[in-house]
């Protein structure tokens, strides 16, 4: 095996072994990176026909605040609900975000090389998901008029509980399944879950991830001030422009497992997971939706502690980077207080994908670990986009933090290459994830066999020939991959399907050449049949195309289970030494094919093929006997040398045993029953044997597909070259497989052949299961005209008012709204402050915003900062009114318009 060049391996480390997501332009991993590389903001901005089409009104469009951008992911009402065995109905009522963590597990452990049915040990599944927006906008009237069993179909469909306990349920994963939802936290948490999973033994294998769906996704949405959304579509974490983020759709999915047990298990490892901690901020921060320095900063250092990973060894930070003017100065400051002072200036690069993809929601943490997980990989820091100028706020000089601008190589000092991941939620759970480069290792392994067998499956034909082309290309683009690597990945690491196909290469470009052209010569395609009940192994009576001369001295120096069959024959025979085993392989005799027809059955058995019956056929009739555990080898080997001589059988020294499978021998093409087992005459006439069609019905009546023991040449041109010895059985083998012959592939890949690396999944054949919202009916106007709106009325007494009466107004007003808010029917004492009565940053953006359309003019929250009590916030707003101007598109901040949000303590922003 490969060994570890680099990094100590600690019982705590978990490596990152596989991958998929589906984020905002990139539909998986691959795209993901090329994003990140080039620099790209996927941003999509809506016409007015794509947003009409979606439902958007024509008020809303024509509003100024409404931002015509969003973050979207190709084909979110796509689903291969026949992969998954989920009927349709069921298919078009499942919530969106159920399907996509669903397939993106599937992909995500095909990514890693585990066929869950095959898998020794259990899975666990530990992910989240965002708000269900589909049962609002596309299910509610279904669920209205739906019957006691249409709400329980309902509830199973989309309630969050039945996440993660569905995609056990259908990739069959028998470790923990735990739903996790911890707002914009939920996927670190997951991970930091899924690591403590592992690192109990509750599990081996462990998928975290998390989802989040915006629906309908096709529109944008409207632009408050105080709150969290970009007035423009950009994300700008960190910059002195920034005024929020995009919220986005996402998936991703990571497939994790100890280090020690994926290095020695030949896994590649992307990234190792050094620590991970979550808490909670408690009651110490200004409300509940409000982040805490203290919370954020204790979060990254205990995660630096359990990694055993100081901060100077640390070179990036993915933040959480929402790109609001609090909540980046808030989020640096604890990384400051976290990291020290022994780091210097500039030293540690920092970064948001936010910039690049919008707030992921609940999958926001994942769009982050796996872009550090593939810097980390690729050795590679990326940028972090719209970044210019510092935002003021943060003092960049107290810290090591400097936001990377510019893709670049990164290179490692004294420790392997370290980052750390954030991710804060809202509520106050906080997660950090430490990571280090994957371990180097060096070449030690085996040497490289002569040639593999790659086998290909897939429900249908058009999935066979897209997963066909698609492991073409990535064998083409990385012919570095090993060749033997490859086959074992896709041998082991894929659950078999009825559609196959197999081919012989002999390297890795040979295959990728092969297998992009079809060539019908040594390309084998078939279906499987789903009835078969087994392999039966058929030994001919005609002379072996293998197995003697140059060709079994070529298997008996290649093949050890080949070899140490032959050596077993040549003790049995008790051969002087000075013969060799090999010179049973060189004559002409029955002897010579008896011991071809056996030493191949060991082989075929060896590799993975185990016979559930056999079948002699004329003089394959003894060797059939002996590998049915009917003969012992000594006594065939003496029947067959007799045979061969003339001479009369000689009585057998161990007793006949019944079949331990069912063995067909003898003139008739039957089942041998235990008499006739048992009956040394029997197996002292030498046998012509059934006819090969009369077996051929009875191998297809009891379900079982034959396979010739000494393979016989097929599709190749009569008079070209026949394939070396090994490639032939490996050939035959690929045959019998896409026939349907269940092989156990460990026999064909021994420890040392068993890499798995990273190939492309099964190619989804994925249809549109969608439930259409109903639309939403326009408003009608009324015949007779209502009482004016409480702000016309308001507008109108405060336009109409004496200067010095417009703060009394206001304060009139608030006091009302606020009292409305609180639910109190007291007078509110207008000197007090809104904060010590329990009133949240949140509730005064809706206050402010509120009263802003009902004075026609924007009210900055930002104002209740400065005048935090009624009185002194409406005597403010009045004061600025004549500032403002006339102009009711204008602002009534009046001096306090140019202290905008920055020291506003807007929870939804520092979010």
């Amino acid at each position: 095996m490969e060994h570890i060049i680099e990094g100590d391996v600690r019982d705590s480390d978990v490596a990152v072994v596989g991958m998929a997501c589906r984020f905002p332009g990139s539909p998986d991993v691959d795209a993901f990176w090329k994003v990140l590389t080039e620099g790209r903001e996927t941003v999509t901005v809506f016409s007015d026909d794509r947003l009409a089409a979606a439902g958007v009104s024509p008020a809303e469009l024509a509003d100024p605040a409404y931002v015509k951008a969003g973050q979207v992911i190709d084909g979110v009402e796509m689903f291969d609900a026949a992969h998954f065995k989920i009927p349709g109905d069921e298919a078009e009522i499942l919530d969106p975000q159920h399907r996509h963590l669903l397939e993106c597990s599937l992909l995500a452990l095909e990514d890693a090389g585990f066929d869950p049915t095959r898998h020794d040990g259990e899975i666990g599944v530990f992910a989240g998901a965002g708000m269900n927006t589909y049962l609002l906008h596309h299910l509610a009237d279904r669920y209205r008029s739906a019957s006691a069993t249409g709400h329980y179909r309902l509830m199973l469909a989309n309630d969050k509980d039945f996440l993660t306990t569905r995609v056990s349920y259908k990739l069959d994963l028998r470790g923990p399944s735990i739903s996790i939802n911890t707002a914009c936290s939920t996927s670190l948490v997951a991970v930091h879950t899924a690591c403590t999973s592992l690192l109990a033994g509750e599990c081996s294998v462990a998928l975290a991830g998390a989802v989040h769906l915006r629906l309908p996704e096709e529109t944008g949405y409207v632009h408050q001030q105080g709150m969290i959304f970009s007035p423009d579509g950009h994300c700008r974490a960190f910059d002195a422009d920034a005024q929020g983020t995009v919220i986005g759709s996402g998936v991703g999915v990571v497939v994790l497992k100890r280090l020690a047990d994926a290095l020695a298990d030949g896994d590649t490892v992307h990234a190792v997971i050094k620590g991970s901690a979550v808490n909670n901020d408690g009651s110490a921060k200004t409300g509940y939706t409000a982040p805490s320095v203290e919370g954020q900063a204790a979060v990254i250092v205990e995660a630096q502690d359990l990694a055993d990973c100081p901060p100077e060894t640390i070179g990036y930070v993915e933040a959480h980077g929402t790109g609001t003017p609090l909540g980046d100065p808030i989020e640096v400051a604890a990384l400051t207080e976290a990291f020290g002072t022994g780091v210097g200036p500039g030293q540690v690069a920092l970064g948001s994908v936010k910039t690049n993809i919008g707030h992921l929601d609940a999958a926001a943490g994942m769009a982050g670990l796996i872009k550090t997980v593939l810097m980390l990989r690729e050795r590679t820091i990326v940028p972090s986009l719209n970044f210019r100028v510092p935002n003021p706020d943060i003092d960049f000089a107290a810290g090591p933090f400097a936001v990377a601008t510019e893709l670049r190589e990164w290179t490692a000092g004294g420790t392997p290459l370290r980052a750390g991941v954030s991710s804060f939620g809202i509520g106050g759970t906080n997660a950090h994830v430490v990571l280090e480069e994957p371990p180097r290792r060096a070449a030690t392994g085996p040497r490289p066999r002569p040639a593999e067998l790659l086998v290909l499956s897939a429900r249908t034909p058009r999935a066979l020939d897209r997963v066909t082309s698609a492991v073409a290309r990535r064998l083409k683009r990385r012919p570095e991959l090993g060749l033997g690597d490859v086959a074992h990945t896709l041998a082991a690491g894929r659950r078999p399907y009825p559609h196959r196909r197999a081919v012989v290469a002999r390297t890795t470009a040979d295959g990728a050449l092969t297998l992009a052209i079809a060539d019908p010569v040594r390309v084998r395609t078939g279906e499987a049949p789903e009835d078969a009940h087994g392999t039966a192994l058929v030994l001919p009576h005609a002379e072996p195309a293998l197995g003697t001369g140059h060709d079994g001295a070529a298997l008996y120096r290649e093949l050890p289970a080949f070899r140490a069959a032959v050596d077993e024959c040549a003790h049995a025979l008790e051969l002087p030494a000075a013969s060799g085993p090999e010179s049973l392989l060189g004559s002409e005799g029955a002897t010579a094919r008896f011991v071809a027809r056996y030493a191949l059955a060991r082989v075929w058995e060896h590799w993975g093929l185990l016979p559930a019956a056999y079948v002699g056929l004329g003089e394959g009739k003894v060797a059939a006997g002996c590998l049915a555990g009917v003969l012992a080898l000594g006594d065939a080997l003496a029947l067959t040398r007799a045979h061969e001589a003339g001479d009369p059988a000689p009585l057998p020294r161990h007793p006949l045993n019944f079949p331990e499978v069912p063995l067909c021998a003898g003139e008739e093409a039957v089942w041998l029953d235990a008499a006739t087992a048992a009956d040394p005459a029997f197996w002292a006439k030498p046998s012509e044997g059934p006819a090969g069609e009369e077996a051929a019905e009875l191998l297809a009546d009891a379900g079982l597909i034959a396979v010739l023991v000494v393979p016989e040449p097929e599709d190749g041109p009569e008079d070209g070259p026949s394939l070396p010895a090994q490639e032939a059985l490996l050939d035959a083998l690929g045959r019998a497989w896409v026939r349907g012959a269940d092989v156990d592939w460990d026999g064909r890949f021994p420890p040392e052949y068993r890499r798995r690396v990273p190939l492309p999944g099964y190619p989804l054949e994925r249809t549109r299961h969608w439930v259409d919202p109903v639309p939403r009916p326009e408003a009608v106007p009324s015949a007779e005209p209502g009482p004016a709106p409480a702000g016309d009325d308001l507008r109108q007494r405060f336009d109409a008012a004496d200067p010095a009466e417009r703060g009394r107004l206001l304060q009139e007003h608030l006091s009302q709204q606020v009292a409305g808010v609180l639910g109190v029917r007291e007078r509110l004492d207008p000197d007090r402050s809104l904060f010590d009565m329990d009133v949240d940053s949140l509730i005064l953006i809706d206050l402010t915003a509120r009263l802003g359309t009902a004075l026609g003019r924007q009210i900055p929250s930002s104002a209740f900062i400065e005048y935090p009590t009624i009185r002194a916030f409406a005597e403010h707003i009045a004061a600025g009114w004549e500032q403002g101007g006339g102009d009711r598109g204008g602002s009534a901040a009046g001096p306090a318009a140019g202290r905008t949000s920055r020291r506003a303590a807007t929870a939804a922003h520092r979010r």
